[in-house]
C-alpha cells in the first residue's frame, strides 16, 4: 500500500520527538548559511558579509514563496545587483554559474551514489532501475551541461532585430558563458564556493534525515540521498511555496525506494515546514534590512567574481558590462 493513512500520519505527528525537530531546524540554518558563503565569491569577491546576508537571505526568502529551483530568488538578487550598478550581462552569467554550481552537487551525488549502490558497495539492495538508471541519467545530464560552452554564445543580433530575437540571443549568451564561468570557478577550487555548495546540499539532506528520526524511523541514508534529488524535481514547478510539487515528489520517490509510507509522509511534511518557514522568516529579516539600505549608484559596478583574472579577457572580447 503506497498511500499512507491520514490517521496514522496524524498520530505520528503528535508523537514527534522535539529534539530531532530542533536538530532539523539547526541543520536547515546551516544550509542557509552555506548559501550565503558561496554567494559572495560567485557574484562579487569584494562583497561584504552584511551584503551577502542581505541579498542572499532575501533570495532564499523569495525561494520559499516561489521555489522554481531557486529561479525566483535569483531574479530578486539580479534586480538588487543591477540597482547597485552591476551590468546586466554580468549578472546573467553569474546567475547561471551560481545555479549550475548549486544544482550540480545533486547530480554528482546521484551519479556517484547510484553507481556504488548498483555495484553493491553500500546498501540497501535495490534494483538497477532505482540505482544504475538514475546514475546514468545524472551522468548524461552532467556531460550535456559540460558540453554547452562548445556551442558558443552565437552572433549578437542586428540593431533592428525583434525583441524575441534579442531575448533568445541574450539567453543563449547567458547560459553558454555562465556555464563556462561555472566550470572555471570549480577549476580554481575556491574554498568558499566548494564548501558552500556542498554544505547547502548536504545540510538540507540531513534535515530530512533528522525529521525521519523525529518519527522513530531511520531509513538508510543512501535511500534519503537518492530520493532527495528525484523528489526535489517537483520544486521546479512555480507553485507558491512549492506546495504539492516537492511534497508529492519526495513522498512518492522515498516510498518507491522502500521508506515506510506513513513515516515518510510525516517526515516530509515536517521537512517542508522547516524548509518553508526558516528561510522565509530569517530571509525576511534580511530583506527588511536590505530595503532600509538598498544599493544604489555604482556599489557593485567594479565587482569581479572568483574567476575575475581568468574571465576578464573573455568578458572584454564579448563586450560584457
Amino acid at each position: 500500500m503506497l498511500a499512507p493513512g491520514l490517521g496514522e500520519v496524524r498520530d505520528l505527528l503528535v508523537d514527534a520527538k522535539p529534539g530531532w525537530l530542533v536538530l532539523a531546524t539547526a541543520l536547515e540554518g546551516l544550509s542557509f548559511v552555506s548559501y550565503l558563503v558561496m554567494f559572495g565569491p560567485i557574484f562579487c569577491t569584494g562583497l561584504t558579509w552584511n551584503r551577502s546576508w542581505q541579498i542572499g537571505g532575501s533570495e532564499l526568502a523569495m525561494g520559499s514563496l516561489v521555489p522554481a529551483s531557486g529561479a525566483g530568488g535569483l531574479a530578486l538578487g539580479a534586480w538588487v545587483l543591477h540597482r547597485g550598478g552591476m551590468g546586466g550581462e554580468r549578472i546573467a552569467r553569474r546567475s547561471v554559474a551560481f545555479f549550475m554550481i548549486k544544482s550540480g552537487v545533486n547530480f554528482v551525488a546521484v551519479a556517484l551514489l547510484g553507481f556504488v549502490l548498483a555495484v553493491g558497495l553500500v546498501g540497501p539492495d535495490l534494483s538497477l532501475w532505482l540505482t544504475a538508471l538514475p546514475a546514468a541519467l545524472a551522468t548524461l545530464a552532467i556531460g550535456a551541461v559540460a558540453l554547452l560552452p562548445r556551442f558558443g554564445p552565437g552572433e549578437r543580433p542586428e540593431p533592428d532585430a525583434s525583441r524575441m530575437e534579442r531575448w533568445i540571443s541574450a539567453t543563449r549568451r547567458a547560459v553558454i558563458e555562465g556555464t563556462g564561468e561555472a566550470g572555471k570557478i570549480l577549476h580554481r577550487r575556491h574554498p568558499a564556493v566548494i564548501a558552500g555548495a556542498i554544505g547547502y546540499w548536504a545540510f538540507d539532506n540531513f534535515v530530512l534525515w533528522a525529521t525521519f528520526h523525529a518519527f522513530g524511523v531511520s531509513p538508510p541514508l543512501t535511500v534519503i540521498l537518492m530520493g532527495y534529488l528525484i523528489g526535489q524535481l517537483g520544486g521546479a514547478l512555480p507553485l507558491p511555496g512549492g506546495i504539492g510539487g516537492i511534497d508529492l515528489g519526495l513522498i512518492g520517490t522515498l516510498i518507491v525506494y522502500g521508506a515506510p509510507a506513513a513515516a515518510t509522509a510525516a517526515a516530509v511534511l515536517a521537512y517542508r515546514i522547516i524548509l518553508f518557514w526558516l528561510p522565509l522568516v530569517v530571509g525576511g529579516i534580511a530583506f527588511a534590512l536590505l530595503r532600509r539600505d538598498m544599493p544604489t549608484g555604482q556599489e557593485f559596478a567594479a565587482c569581479q567574481a572568483a574567476i575575475a583574472k581568468e574571465s576578464l579577457p573573455v568578458m572584454s572580447s564579448a563586450g560584457a558590462g
